[in-house]
């Protein structure tokens, strides 16, 4: 049954076009159907941001703070409606912040950026975690800079006025296109432990 999964996961994510790295094949502890749905709905947030930032291409108008909420602002309400839905944790994380909440928060999170950094081919991939005293299984991807990020994130004395005046210890600046912007990070409880959690609250 394992050995059918990987194959399947394997197929989906060749589909995707996404390369990722199986660090340990402990992660069959969890849900596998979650492992196969938090890569397709983690695949739709990120074609969900990078739709909602091409919006930016080609205006001559500086970004405002509503620009912010129509662009930045769904991608986070998206990212908290799947933790919602499925149980699981899902994060938006960046070495160069603008939010302080996107800071790498763990040793296994600046672990992650940093295997990012270091090989810019990688996707994504998978590592067996403890969260919060719950074992289960991290899902990272990859997020990088896009042509459209830089309206916001480029040199850091072109940023839009409203980045200098609601972020005064802002590092999101100074990127370039491909560049590493960050990763989203997905815990998936273990499903014993997952049944167990929601019975205990119930």
């Amino acid at each position: 049954m394992l050995n059918l999964f990987s194959a399947c996961l394997m197929t989906l994510l060749v589909v995707l076009g996404i390369s990722v790295s199986f660090l340990s094949p402990a992660y069959a502890q969890t849900n596998p159907a979650d492992l196969a749905k938090a890569v397709e709905e983690i695949e739709y947030l990120d074609a969900m941001r990078s739709g909602l930032a091409s919006s930016l291409e080609g205006t001559t108008e500086a970004p405002t703070l509503q620009t912010m909420k129509e662009v930045c602002k769904p991608v986070g309400m998206r990212a908290k409606q799947l933790s919602q839905d499925n149980g699981w944790r899902v994060k938006q994380i960046a070495s160069k912040y603008r939010n302080p909440a996107h800071a790498p928060d763990t040793f296994h999170d600046k672990r992650a950026l940093a295997k990012f950094e270091q090989d810019p081919e990688l996707t994504g991939f998978w590592e067996r975690e403890t969260l919060n005293g719950q074992d289960g299984t991290r899902y990272y991807r990859r997020i990088n800079v896009e042509a459209s990020c830089l309206a916001c994130h480029g040199a850091q004395g072109d940023r839009p006025q409203f980045v200098k005046d609601n972020y005064p210890q802002d590092l999101a600046y100074d990127f370039q296109v491909g560049d590493l912007r960050g990763m989203y990070a997905v815990f998936i409880p273990d499903v014993k432990q997952a049944l167990e959690g929601a019975l205990s609250e119930s």
